[in-house]
């Protein structure tokens, strides 16, 4: 009998504790969905998935800000680009090609909202 009844509330108990987590979850989503904190996630992880660089790396790998001019982009690009090849390292080269990538998207974006 005293198993019966500890069984019978073990049952109650999981369900009670399972739809309490539901329920938390459920607000917890909510709340990220009010915050935009969802839709960050969201890309970041379409981000991820695609292996895309942000221009945040692309700018740190290449050594510049975002106040640099283009000019200069490109040229730190053709430095970094040229000792990497000297010096033999496929990856760090493949890399500095990337952020240059990155940061003409940005770049032809830049222009394209620019009116004319």
């Amino acid at each position: 009998m005293a198993a019966k009844i500890l069984a019978n509330l073990i049952v109650v108990g999981g369900g009670i504790l399972a739809r309490a987590v539901v329920q938390a979850y459920r607000q917890a989503l909510n709340n990220a969905a009010k915050n935009g904190v969802a839709q960050e996630t969201i890309q970041n992880t379409i981000r991820r998935a695609s292996k895309g660089m942000t221009e945040q790396e692309a700018r740190q790998i290449l050594g510049v800000s975002a106040e640099t001019p283009w000019e200069e982009v490109i040229k730190r690009y053709d430095s970094l680009f040229e000792s990497n090849a000297k010096s033999g390292s496929f990856y760090l080269q493949s890399k500095v090609q990337r952020a240059k990538e990155c940061l003409e998207e940005v770049q032809q974006g830049k222009s394209q909202d620019t009116p004319s």
